[in-house]
């Protein structure tokens, strides 16, 4: 049975509050007793600042740190291919995901991005150019089309003119709150897209997979040209293990090269720590 996503902030300064959750508005307190479980310290451990917010779906438990940040919106960078693929699959722009783009020979700084690549090749390297094809292909009324009924974020994709880069420095915007609502519907295939389109997309999806769970997921890295704003990054996705559901959002500051690796890891001790890995 789906279960619509509610959100309440419980919070207790630096601690992950867990509760069942009234469909009151967000800054009420919920009802039942509150668990608090203690994810700042992998935070302060690995040296970052930012927040995490889980949601146990079989059991309509949230759990998160800094809940403020959880509420503020973002620009969703990478993780915006999740929904970027959909639509070109459903488009027909590309057939599955082995649909190969020639690389146009430009340099970029990721070595692994210069060459022909597929869209599954494309979205485990997180190749910016491929999904700057994709879009331009797709254009910007189906585009806006698509993201509307998707209710992504705040469905602003800006004009055609920023058809290839409103997820990376344009209008549109998310909170970790909005991915894992859209995360609960692409996992329970409540997105306005065929079975086959989601099932693709989920496959490449796909981070690890071992007998015990199923881990998927999508990175993003917002960076600014401006070198005096604080570049933010992502790990949204979901991990299955046997019948239990655990859907995530990351976000926190990158501030030196290391941090875009704590993606990760921030990740996995917090799921660890509800025993979803």
């Amino acid at each position: 049975m789906k279960r619509p996503l509610k959100f309440a902030l419980c919070c207790f300064a630096g601690l992950m509050c867990v509760a069942p959750f009234s469909p009151t508005p967000a800054l009420s307190t919920p009802a039942g007793v509150t668990q608090k479980v203690d994810f700042e310290q992998h935070f302060r451990e690995l040296g970052v600042n930012g927040s995490i917010l889980i949601y146990d779906l079989n059991r309509d438990r949230t759990f998160q740190y800094n809940p403020s940040r959880n509420a503020t919106a973002f620009l969703p960078a990478s993780t915006f291919k999740i929904l970027n693929s959909l639509i070109a699959l459903e488009t027909g722009v590309v057939a599955n995901q082995s649909a190969l783009l020639t690389w146009d020979g430009v340099q970029r700084p990721i070595p692994e991005w210069n060459q022909d690549l597929t869209m599954q090749e494309a979205f485990k390297r997180s190749a910016v150019w491929y999904y700057q094809v994709l879009a331009r292909r797709i254009g910007q009324d189906r585009m806006q089309k698509w993201v509307a009924q998707a209710k992504y974020g705040n469905q602003t994709i800006g004009s055609e003119a920023e058809i290839d880069k409103f997820w990376l420095e344009g209008a549109l915007r998310i909170t970790p709150q909005e991915q894992i609502q859209f995360l609960q519907r692409l996992y329970q295939n409540d997105l306005p897209f065929s079975a086959r389109s989601l099932a693709i997309v989920k496959d490449l999806m796909v981070i690890e997979q071992t007998p015990a769970y199923t881990l998927r997921g999508k990175t993003g890295w917002v960076g600014f040209a401006d070198k005096g704003k604080t570049e933010i990054g992502w790990l949204v996705g979901y991990v299955e293990k046997g019948k239990d559901v655990y859907l995530f959002a990351t976000n926190i500051d990158i501030r030196k090269p290391q941090d875009a690796a704590a993606r990760l890891e921030l990740t996995r001790r917090c799921l660890k720590d509800l025993g979803a890995l």
